[in-house]
C-alpha cells in the first residue's frame, strides 16, 4: 500500500495548562490546600508567601537598588540551576501523564495487628515446632482476626513451606494457646466461636453471663434470628433475665482483629471550607481564611529577569537563564491566579447553594431541604456540571446547626399526591423518625412503613421504602426487634 499525504482541517477544543491547574485546585479540600501550596513553593522559588507590596514601596533609590541586587547575586546564583554538561533527557521523566493526579499514601507508624500477636507469642513457653505453628496460624488470620483455613491445610503449609511434619492435634493445641491472646476472640474460625471465646473470659459467676454463654453455645442460630421466645422457653428464663443475657452478648466484639486496627487508624480531620451563619434573619457566608492565602511573586526573580533581559543574550547560558527565570515567573503568576479563581468559584457556587436551600440554613430542619441536583446549581452559576461537582467534592460548610458536607444538600426529587416536588431526604427523615418511634418489640415491616408514608401523602412502592431504609443503614424489622 502506497504512502499518501493529505491535508485535514479539524477543530479541537483543549484545556490549557492553567485551566487544568484550576480544575485540580477546585477539588482540593481546605485541609490539603496548605500542603499543595507548600509543595508549589518548594518547586518554584519564584513563588513566595506574603502580601504583595504597593507599587510605591517597590521604588528604590538607584544606590540602594544596586547594593541590594549585589547581595542577591551573592546569595542566589542561577548557574546552580543550570548544567550545560548534562543532556536534557537525563533530567526528564516522561512516564507519567501531565494530567494525572498525584496521590500520597500515608505510612502508618503503628504496630500491626499481627506484630502485636507475635509480641505476645514471645512470652509463651513454646518449643520450636509450636513457635513455627503459631507463626503460621497468625500469618493466616484475616483482618477481622479469624482463621479461615482448615487445620489439615495448615499441616500441608508447614510441611511444604517450613519443612516440618506436625499433626492436626498439635495445631489444635497451639491454636488453643492463641485463643488466650489479646484481643479476646482472636484465632476463632467462625463468629460463634469468636463470641464464645470472649464470653468465657467474662465468666464471673453472675447468672446473666452464664445464660449468655449457654445461648451462644447451644442456641446460636435462634439468637441470630432473634427467636427470643424459643430461647426463653427452652432455658426457662423470664423476659428480664433473657434481656440481661442478650445485652451482655451485644457488648461483645464480632471483629477482634479490627479493634486494634481501628484504634490505630488516622481519623480524618474536617476543616470547613465555608462559614455560614444566620444573624437576625440574614445569612452571612464567608470563605475560610485558609482558602485565601497571601502569595506573591518573588522580588528577586523579577529583578533577575530584568537584569538578564537588559544584558547581552548572545551566549547559550544567558538564553537558558532568561528562559528559566521567565518560566518560573509565569508559573508563579499562573498559580496565584488559579488560587484567586478558586476562591471566586467556591464563593459563587456556595452562594447559589445557600440561596437554593435558604429555608434549611435558617431553620436547620432537614425536612426543609429542597430537591437539588448538580444541574440546578450549574444553571444558576452558569458553569459546567463537572465544575460544580468538583466544588462539592470533599468540601464542608459550618453552620449554626453543625458542619455539613456540600454533597449533603444534593438529593433527588419525589412527587407527593398533591403534585408537590419534595426532596428524597425529607422522605428518609420521616422514615427514620417512624422507625425510631416504633415499638421495638413489634417493629414495623416495610409494608407498614409504606402505608405510613402513603398516609402522609408520599406515594412510594415497598421496594423504594426498602431502598431508602438500606441507604439509612437500618436493618429489616426482624433484626430491629428488641426485648
Amino acid at each position: 500500500m502506497a504512502l499518501k499525504q493529505h491535508l485535514i482541517q479539524k477543530l479541537e477544543q483543549k484545556l490549557s495548562p492553567q485551566q487544568i491547574q484550576l480544575m485540580k485546585l477546585l477539588q482540593v479540600p481546605t485541609i490539603e490546600l496548605d500542603q499543595r501550596i507548600k509543595q508549589e513553593i518548594e518547586q518554584n522559588p519564584a513563588l513566595e508567601e506574603g502580601e504583595e507590596r504597593e507599587e510605591e514601596d517597590d521604588e528604590y533609590d538607584d544606590e540602594e537598588n544596586d547594593d541590594e541586587f549585589d547581595e542577591e547575586e551573592e546569595e542566589f546564583d542561577l548557574s546552580d540551576y543550570l548544567d550545560d554538561d548534562a543532556a536534557d533527557y537525563k533530567t526528564q521523566a516522561n512516564n507519567q501523564s501531565k494530567d494525572e493526579e498525584e496521590r500520597v499514601i500515608p505510612l502508618s507508624g503503628e504496630q500491626s495487628f499481627r506484630e502485636k500477636l507475635m509480641e505476645q507469642i514471645q512470652l509463651l513457653p513454646l518449643n520450636d515446632n509450636q513457635y513455627l505453628i503459631a507463626d503460621t496460624i497468625i500469618g493466616n488470620l484475616d483482618e477481622s482476626g479469624y482463621l479461615n483455613r482448615e487445620v489439615d491445610a495448615l499441616v500441608d503449609d508447614l510441611a511444604f513451606s517450613v519443612g516440618i511434619t506436625v499433626s492436626e492435634a498439635e495445631i489444635e493445641e497451639t491454636l488453643a494457646l492463641i485463643h488466650e491472646l489479646d484481643p479476646a476472640g482472636v484465632g476463632a474460625r467462625d463468629l460463634q466461636e469468636c463470641l464464645v471465646l470472649q464470653m468465657k473470659r467474662k465468666q464471673d459467676g453472675k447468672p446473666h453471663r452464664s445464660h449468655a454463654l449457654v445461648i451462644l453455645q447451644k442456641f446460636f442460630e435462634e439468637f441470630t434470628k432473634k427467636h427470643y421466645d424459643k430461647i426463653a422457653k427452652k432455658l426457662d428464663l423470664t423476659d428480664e433475665e433473657l434481656k440481661k443475657a442478650v445485652d451482655e452478648i451485644l457488648k461483645l466484639n464480632p471483629k477482634p482483629g479490627g479493634s486494634t486496627r481501628d484504634a490505630a487508624q488516622n481519623f480524618q480531620q474536617i476543616i470547613p471550607d465555608f462559614l455560614l451563619f444566620e444573624l437576625d434573619g440574614k445569612l452571612e457566608l464567608t470563605l475560610n481564611s485558609r482558602n485565601a492565602p497571601d502569595l506573591k511573586v518573588s522580588r528577586e526573580y523579577a529583578n533577575m529577569l530584568r537584569t538578564y533581559a537588559e544584558g547581552a543574550k548572545t551566549s547559550k547560558s544567558d538564553k537558558e537563564a532568561l528562559s528559566f527565570v521567565k518560566q518560573k515567573l509565569d508559573s508563579a503568576k499562573w498559580f496565584i491566579d488559579a488560587i484567586k479563581q478558586r476562591q471566586t468559584t467556591l464563593l459563587i457556587t456556595m452562594t447559589a447553594i445557600m440561596e437554593y436551600q435558604r429555608n434549611f440554613f435558617l431553620t436547620g430542619d432537614e425536612t426543609n431541604l429542597r430537591p437539588m441536583i448538580l444541574k440546578d446549581i450549574a444553571d444558576v452559576v452558569l458553569m459546567d456540571i463537572s465544575t460544580v461537582s468538583r466544588v462539592a467534592n470533599s468540601k464542608y460548610v459550618q453552620t449554626n446547626f453543625g458542619i455539613y458536607s456540600l454533597k449533603y444538600f444534593f438529593s433527588e426529587s419525589l412527587s407527593t399526591d398533591s403534585g408537590e416536588e419534595v426532596s428524597t431526604r425529607e422522605v428518609k427523615k420521616i422514615l427514620s423518625n417512624a422507625i425510631e418511634s416504633e415499638d421495638k418489640k413489634r417493629p414495623l415491616p416495610d409494608e407498614k412503613l409504606m402505608e405510613l408514608l402513603k398516609d402522609k401523602g408520599y406515594n412510594i412502592a415497598r421496594r423504594t421504602v426498602a431502598k431508602y431504609r438500606e441507604q439509612l443503614n437500618i436493618p429489616v424489622a426482624r433484626l430491629r426487634k428488641e426485648l
